[in-house]
Parts: C-alpha cells; sequence; structure tokens
C-alpha cells in the first residue's frame, strides 16, 4: 500500500489513557509519528478542523487523512500496516470476541473506575465494587496467559494498557482500591509485564502530571474536598 509511507501526526494529550493507545500501536507496528501535544482545556484550530464532531483527542493523520477515535484509529492502524505486526486476532471469532471485551472494559471498568475517582461516599462504594466485578471478569479472561492475546501484546492489551498506569493513580486521588492483587493475581501479574515490556516503559506519560490532572477533575466534582 502506497500510502504507508505518507507522513503520520498524532494529536495527543500525555494525561489521556485513550491517547496513549495509539501511541503504543504505532510503536509496535514501527511506524515513525510526529506527536503533537494538544492543551484540551484550551483547543487549537488544528485539532477543531481536523476533528469537528467530537472535537477530541487523540487524532490520528496519515498523509492528509484525519481519523479520530482510539479503537477506529487502532483499527485503521492495524489495517494500514497490517504485515507489520497484526495486532487484531486473524480469526474472525476471535476478533468479535476482542472487540466485545475492549467494550466491556471501556463501559464497566473505565468508564466506572473514572467516576469512582471523582465520587465521594455512598456512590462512589457503589462504583468501586462495580468496576471490580468487572476485573473480576477480565481476571477470568486472562487466567493461564502473560498476555490477553496470549504469548505476545496484542489489540486488547493495548486497550486495557492504561490500567497499568492510570488505575493506580485513580485510586491514590479518589483514596481507594479496586484492583485487589489476592482477588486478580493474573491481573497483577499482566500490570508487571505490561511496565517492563521495552517498548511501553518508555512510553508512560509521567506519574506528576497524572495525578495533577486527575486532582482537577476530582476538584471539579468535589470543591469542598480541596480547601
Amino acid at each position: 500500500m502506497g500510502s504507508q509511507n505518507e507522513e503520520v501526526k498524532l494529536l495527543s494529550f500525555v494525561c489521556s489513557p485513550v491517547c496513549r493507545r495509539v501511541e503504543w500501536a504505532l510503536r509496535l507496528k514501527g511506524v515513525d509519528y510526529q506527536y503533537i501535544e494538544e492543551d484540551i482545556f484550551n483547543k487549537s484550530n488544528l485539532l477543531l478542523e481536523l476533528n469537528p464532531v467530537h472535537k477530541k483527542v487523540p487524532v490520528l493523520v496519515h498523509g492528509n487523512k484525519p481519523i479520530a477515535e482510539s479503537l477506529v484509529i487502532l483499527e485503521y492502524i492495524d489495517e494500514t500496516w497490517k504485515h507489520q505486526y497484526p495486532l487484531l486476532p486473524q480469526d474472525p471469532y476471535e476478533r468479535a470476541l476482542t472487540r466485545f471485551w475492549i467494550k466491556f472494559a471501556d463501559e464497566k471498568v473505565m468508564y466506572g473506575g473514572y467516576v469512582a475517582m471523582i465520587s465521594i461516599g455512598d456512590e462512589q462504594e457503589k462504583k468501586v465494587n462495580e468496576v471490580r466485578e468487572g476485573m473480576e471478569k477480565l481476571e477470568e479472561l486472562i487466567k493461564g496467559k502473560r498476555f490477553f492475546g496470549g504469548d505476545k501484546v496484542g489489540f486488547l492489551d493495548i486497550a486495557l494498557g492504561w490500567i497499568t498506569y492510570v488505575l493506580p493513580v485513580w485510586e491514590e486521588v479518589g483514596c481507594m482500591k479496586i484492583l485487589e492483587p489476592q482477588k486478580c493475581p493474573a491481573i497483577s501479574a499482566w500490570v508487571n509485564n505490561i511496565l517492563t515490556h521495552p517498548l511501553f516503559k518508555d512510553c508512560l506519560p509521567p506519574k506528576d502530571e497524572l495525578l495533577a490532572y486527575n486532582h482537577r477533575r476530582r476538584k471539579q466534582f468535589n470543591p469542598a474536598l480541596y480547601h
């Protein structure tokens, strides 16, 4: 595919877990790209022009073609550079399962974890329990495997990679505990496998920036906690 060699740019935000997915996929594929950091509190004209529908990062620009939404971008990357480290399984059923579990994890674990982080009291406790239930389902999925993709990192590992470095920050900011190693030993081992993977460990956002950003989010919903 001739277009493979066209310039690749990524509009991103350092604290966004969904943006990190795209960076990881590009790195695994060995695709050179230009990183453009966005201020999501003061969005650039470039971002608004490239993603006029959602006005959000990430946006991948390949040649002159912009693609938005992290999971859509991941599939585009996988199809465009299909011979360089395939991410999605080849089997249609396995691909369908992968998409199912990503949707489950995004709705139940990622969104739920974020809501728990910005919540307090009974509402937080309820959300924490819901997210733990979701985590236990993922525990069953990865049991006996090094990665969700088996012996090597796959699409699901990239999509769920935020658990390894964002979830601990959410737990700290929200004064809560979601991932319990005794209940989820396989997930806990996977976290370590991802964080020590050479392509990922050098592509993690600074923890102090993650803490500051998420405290800012929590403060928006609970200003009294920060007086």
